[in-house]
């Protein structure tokens, strides 16, 4: 394992903690130490309180915050002799350890410390570091894992079966590093969860953990567990419609919508086509903080009503005597032949965190299987974890979620104007969004989970098929279809247009919205919450203007089809409703030019342009997104064929 520390980049850093947050940083770059939250650090400083008397605080990585972006506020600062004397306690329970952990800090405004603060606490070093490497618990999750940790690393390092983290984890700790330690103890082995390292400074301390962790994988090598072996992968054909299937029944087994994204990962969908996978796949998870985002066990196959009486036979199992409730019964993960593997999450982030998790995952297990075995934890310890309260915790403490988490959108023409704004509208709304456009910076606009530009001429019907199928495979299917890519030509009067202008405008703003209605219609009738489509019309349609005849033409010809969708798709629970905005004078259509030209032939200045109409405002793009975003909500739950004015008051559409 790759040594990052740097003198010279450790020079910038002066006091305890910057030291502190730059050896963190550096732990949190390697993701086969940490992934997604895990692990955590600390460092034990000397300050001086408000009344001017000198403190031992412990400062320790607060939750929610990940070490690979932590920066100072991300460490909560607790006093240390209270949490050393916490460990003396026969018996804390946990809501009560997070109170003392709260009330004991010395910020009120730092976040929540570590579960883990006070096995931190009782470490007699300066500064702790621990990760849950991939190495040590590969070792760690096979049948003799215990004897191979013993062999690697002799009297150097402590060996604490595994206890789940908490109160007790912190207490046992305590006893065995008092009783075991030695002047050649610099590492502690929480077997099945992973090392700790520990040091007089901050460089002591990442360097062992960096040490510690190469042992590991040079034992790996030294049995010929190390390097793996890279199946063939096995081509399959379009998996389309049974992923969009998938999609709507682990929708309704979860009781939310979710996303599913379909790996393009070439060890993933090797290991999802293992012929032994009921064997090596079926035990349960690397370390058990992995269970909250992925479950006990990924799904195989495809059959979601026989995965969730499974998963209800292990809550009931693990539950006798308790008033837990049962979590939803979905699948996190699942793993097949003809689909590959597939992550699963309430939003797209979260898909992309149990896929991150589960390649990790693949290795461990494979490298384990190459040593002799993989053998997960009992699903008793499993389930302690997955039902424990800190935990869920930490998943629920972001509040409700937003209206549209785990459903998905496409938005045509989605680089600039109406569509940009829609892409924003539904992204605040929790959506995750496809925006196609002929413009390659679709692609750059955003760079986050719930977000994919395509690329796409809306003129070719090949392009528009496979925009479509990127989705499902990114997202798992399509929820909301807002149809809003269109072209606005010079103006030019029936006796002068050519027949290749009106063809261009018809294939634009009126055949591909067919297409892309043909070909979405499969995927918005399996939406968990009932498909909905927008459609950009104008205010042409009901108030047309001489020299736009290809153009009113078209929006005239879309409204009419979204008149006779709503007709035909009620049946399948989709609603199709049209705006017709106009004057939207934020769009690329709109430029100086235009706009001084418009307002001069109308004798205005361009400022009284912009609000000629009865209200007398300046529409905007936003404007129409915000609509066009809350006709796929609730509000307009009962509402199809649909047409909505956005312009302010014209009196020719009134």
């Amino acid at each position: 394992m790759q040594n990052l520390w740097n003198d010279d980049q450790a020079k910038k850093y002066k006091t305890d903690l910057e030291l502190r947050v730059y050896s963190s940083q550096l732990l949190g770059r390697n993701p086969s130490l940490v992934l997604h939250g895990g692990g955590n650090t600390s460092v034990k400083v000397t300050e001086k309180n408000i009344l001017g008397v000198k403190e031992e605080i412990l400062y320790v990585k607060g939750s929610g915050w990940d070490l690979i972006s932590i920066e100072a506020p991300g460490f909560a600062p607790v006093r240390l002799k209270h949490l050393c004397d916490l460990a003396e306690l026969k018996q804390l329970s946990d809501p009560k350890m997070v109170n003392e952990l709260k009330t004991n800090m010395t910020n009120a405004t730092a976040p929540t410390p570590s579960v883990e603060a006070i096995l931190h606490a009782t470490l007699p070093f300066k500064y702790v570091d621990h990760s849950h490497a991939d190495a040590v618990v590969t070792i760690t999750n096979t049948k003799a894992g215990k004897q191979r940790i013993e062999e690697i690393y002799g009297n150097k390092a402590i060996i604490i079966d595994y206890i789940m983290p908490g109160f007790d984890l912190a207490r046992l700790c305590a006893k065995q590093f008092a009783k075991q330690a030695t002047d050649k103890t610099e590492a502690m082995i929480l077997l099945n969860h992973g090392i700790f390292t520990f040091g007089a400074t901050a460089k002591e301390s990442y360097q062992r953990h960096i040490q510690y962790v190469t042992m590991a994988e040079d034992y790996l090598k030294q049995q010929n567990a190390w390097d793996l072996k890279q199946d063939d992968v096995k081509q399959t054909a379009d998996v389309t419609a049974a992923i969009l299937k998938l999609r709507n029944d682990v929708s309704a087994t979860a009781g939310f919508p979710v996303i599913l994204k379909t790996s393009s990962n070439k060890k993933c969908i090797a290991f999802s086509q293992r012929n032994d996978l009921k064997k090596i796949a079926q035990q349960g998870p690397a370390t058990p903080d992995h269970v909250i985002r992925t479950k006990q066990l990924p799904m195989l196959g495809t059959a979601v009503a026989q995965y969730a009486a499974s998963y209800k036979k292990y809550f009931d199992k693990n539950s006798v005597g308790s008033d837990k409730v049962m979590l939803d019964a979905a699948p996190r993960i699942l793993l097949d032949k003809e689909l590959g593997f597939i992550a699963i999450g309430k939003t797209a982030k979260d898909a992309d965190i149990v896929e991150d998790i589960y390649q990790h995952t693949i290795d461990i297990i494979l490298r384990a299987e190459a040593l002799g075995g993989y053998k997960a934890l009992a699903d008793n310890d499993i389930f302690d974890m997955e039902y424990w309260v800190l935990e869920q915790a930490k998943l629920k403490k972001g509040g409700n979620a937003p209206e549209f988490t785990g459903e998905i959108a496409l938005v045509t023409g989605g680089a600039s104007g109406i569509g940009k704004a829609c892409v924003e509208a539904l992204l605040a709304k929790g959506a995750a969004v496809v925006a196609v456009d002929i413009n390659p910076k679709v692609t750059d606009i955003l760079s986050q989970a719930n977000y994919l530009g395509i690329v796409c001429d809306v003129s070719s019907e090949a392009e528009i098929i496979d925009s479509i199928k990127q989705t499902i495979q990114r997202f798992g299917g399509l929820d909301m279809l807002i149809l809003n890519a269109g072209l606005f030509p010079l103006s030019s009067k029936i006796a002068e247009i050519s027949t290749q202008d009106w063809r261009k405008v018809m294939q634009v703003n009126l055949d591909a919205n067919l297409i892309y209605m043909r070909e979405a219609h499969s995927a918005l009738k399996q939406a968990p919450n009932g498909g909905r489509v927008v459609m950009l019309g104008s205010k042409n349609v009901l108030a047309p203007g001489p020299g736009a005849v290809a153009y009113s033409a078209s929006k005239a010809a879309l409204t009419q089809m979204a008149r006779i969708a709503a007709l035909e798709w009620g049946a399948n629970n989709i609603r199709v409703n049209t705006l017709h905005p106009d004057a939207i004078f934020d769009t690329a259509i709109w430029t100086d030019e235009v706009l001084n030209a418009r307002a001069k032939h109308y004798g205005m200045s361009v400022e009284d342009y912009k609000r000629k109409n009865i209200l007398k405002t300046e529409l905007k793009s936003s404007d129409v997104a915000d609509l066009a975003a809350a006709m796929c909500s609730k509000l307009f739950a009962k509402t199809t064929g649909a047409q909505l004015p956005v312009d302010g008051g014209n009196d020719r559409v009134i």
